[in-house]
């Protein structure tokens, strides 16, 4: 909404070490947006239990690199997971384990909070410092450094604010939703997961020019004849697939758990100057039937749910 201000908390390069980089059971890469929001809320949570009534409302993402642990040898057709070892067991061998996906990674967090006033920002910058050095886990992995947090106010439709919020965030890159081109291609009667792989597919081709010089190109679907951008498989969500009930052994015996499987969809990584807005970068807690999601306001129905709801908190 045009001359909304954002009150938003800057956490910026934020250096994290083995973040987990299976997003979802067939994807490997970016953290999910569920694991930067579940950071993000369990931060919220912490601040409150000391006295710190904020509430975070949204969360932006922007990555400036990204170290996937893969290898892939001179004769190799694919990448393999460095995996950790670990200790042997009684009769010398090497106990089995299910392989990892993790990255080295550094972002930059955007977010949008609320109920604080001018004089108790200063204190939540304070705490959340103390908070990220105090072992804070995000993604499932560990905080290496990260610079200072700050406060900054931007009125939705003020170029100038924008800019300046612009300038703390690059170089790199936001992650953003493209829902639509999947709803584009699913409106033309093909299979989601068709949709999905067609995007992400490097097509090879051999050319033969007018002197029978032959080469070879590589492209990928474009979108209005021109490159569809920087598109990768996100993982957003999930969707539950049994009842709410009490399952044994469960983490938190409190809470009532259900079986859920993993929501991907599509996502860009767009560097802040070409967006335009701070709405343009946030993304929000969902909750609708069976769905949990994350994403962005232009997808979002109904509102978006304050982050301290506890309809969002059942143990998938």
């Amino acid at each position: 909404m045009i001359d909304e201000v954002k009150k938003l908390l800057i956490i910026p390069h934020i250096a994290v070490h083995n973040a987990n980089a299976l997003s979802s059971p067939f994807t490997i890469g970016f953290p999910a947006m569920t694991a930067w929001l579940g950071a993000v809320h369990a931060l919220q949570r912490k601040l409150n239990s000391q006295g710190i009534d904020v509430k975070f409302k949204a969360v932006g993402v922007v990555s400036h690199d990204i170290d996937l642990q893969t290898y892939k040898g001179s004769n190799d057709f694919v990448h393999s997971i460095i995996g950790t070892a670990n200790p042997l067991d009684k009769t010398g061998a090497r106990s089995a384990f299910i392989e990892e996906a993790r990255c080295h990674l550094e972002v930059s967090l955007v977010i949008e909070f609320d109920n604080l006033t001018l004089e108790q920002r200063e204190p939540l910058v304070q705490q959340v410092t103390h908070l990220l050095h105090a072992k804070m886990k995000i993604a499932s992995g560990d905080v290496k450094r990260f610079a200072t947090p700050f406060c900054l106010n931007v009125t939705e439709g003020n170029d100038e604010e924008f800019k300046k919020l612009q300038r703390h965030l690059m170089p790199g890159y936001a992650l953003i939703e493209r829902r639509d081109l999947m709803l584009d291609a699913m409106n033309d009667k093909q299979d989601a997961l068709q949709a999905l792989l067609e995007y992400l597919t490097i097509h090879h081709s051999c050319e033969t020019d007018d002197k029978g010089s032959v080469r070879w190109v590589k492209y990928r679907k474009r979108v209005n004849n021109k490159p569809s951008g920087w598109i990768v498989p996100i993982a957003t969500g999930f969707y539950g697939i049994s009842d709410l009930a009490t399952a044994k052994n469960q983490r938190d015996p409190d809470t009532p758990h259900r079986f859920a499987e993993s929501l991907v969809t599509l996502g860009e990584f767009k560097m802040p100057h070409r967006l335009h807005f701070v709405e343009d970068l946030l993304w929000h807690y969902q909750s609708e039937g069976d769905y949990y999601l994350c994403q962005q306001a232009k997808f979002a129905k109904p509102e978006p749910l304050d982050s301290d709801d506890t309809s969002i908190e059942s143990e998938f």
